[in-house]
C-alpha cells in the first residue's frame, strides 16, 4: 500500500480512500496516482503506528511540508490525523498541511477547526465554485444543502486558530468573473485565494 508519496518538495500522507463528496472533476475518476506515487488506492486504512513507521524510509530533510492528502479526505480520520501530525511534528519538525473540501465539521459531528491549533500550519481548502447551486452540482456532497455553508463555516473557523488559510478553484471548472466572485469570499473571510491547475 502506498501510505507516503512524494508531490514536487513535499510528502503526502495517504490516510483514506472515503469521501463525502464525488466532485465531477475528481482525478479519482480518471487516474490511480498522483506525482511520484504508484497507486494510491489503498488495500485498508493503514493504522496510526504504520504510518509512523512509514516516515522512516525516507529523507526527511528534503521535504518542506507533510500534506495530508491522498485519495480521500483526510478529516475522515481527523482524530488519526492530529496524532500523525503531532509526531511529525515532534521528529521533524515540518509544517504540516491539510488539502481538505472543508467538509471536515460536518464529517465529525463537531467543530474541529479548534483542534488544529498549534498543529497544523495550512489548511486548504476547495471552494470550487462560488454560487451555492453550481457548487453543490459540481461536488456531488452526501451532506447536500448545507455543504456550502458548512465549507465557508468552516474556512471562518480555521481563520482563528491555523496561521494560513487559502481557498482554492481549478483553474478549467469556473470562469475568470466566478474566479473574481472567489476573491471576494475569500478576502471576506480572511483566506487566501489560489486558482490550482487541474492535473495537480
Amino acid at each position: 500500500m502506498e501510505i507516503l508519496y512524494k508531490v514536487h518538495n513535499n510528502l503526502y500522507v495517504n490516510l483514506t480512500n472515503r469521501c463525502p463528496y464525488a466532485c465531477t472533476f475528481c482525478l479519482r475518476q480518471t487516474m490511480d496516482r498522483i506525482g511520484e506515487s504508484d497507486r494510491l488506492w489503498l488495500e485498508r486504512e493503514p493504522l496510526v503506528d504504520e504510518v509512523k513507521k512509514e516516515f522512516d524510509k525516507f529523507d526527511m530533510s528534503q521535504f518542506d511540508e507533510v500534506v495530508f492528502c491522498g485519495f480521500g479526505e483526510p478529516t475522515e480520520r481527523f482524530d488519526d490525523l492530529k496524532e500523525v501530525a503531532a509526531f511529525v511534528k515532534k521528529k521533524f519538525a515540518k509544517k504540516i498541511r491539510i488539502n481538505t473540501n472543508g467538509a471536515g465539521s460536518l464529517i465529525n459531528g463537531r467543530d474541529i477547526a479548534p483542534e488544529m491549533e498549534g498543529l497544523i500550519d495550512t489548511v486548504s481548502i476547495s471552494l470550487n465554485n462560488p454560487v451555492r447551486e453550481e457548487y453543490l452540482r459540481l461536488v456531488r456532497s452526501k451532506f447536500g444543502e448545507k455543504s456550502f455553508d458548512a465549507m465557508l463555516d468552516f474556512a471562518r473557523e480555521c481563520t482563528k486558530y491555523v496561521p494560513n488559510v487559502v481557498m482554492t478553484t481549478v483553474d478549467t471548472t469556473i470562469t475568470k468573473e466566478e474566479e473574481a466572485q472567489c476573491k471576494k469570499i475569500c478576502d471576506e473571510i480572511g483566506a487566501a485565494y489560489r486558482i490550482r491547475p487541474w492535473e495537480e
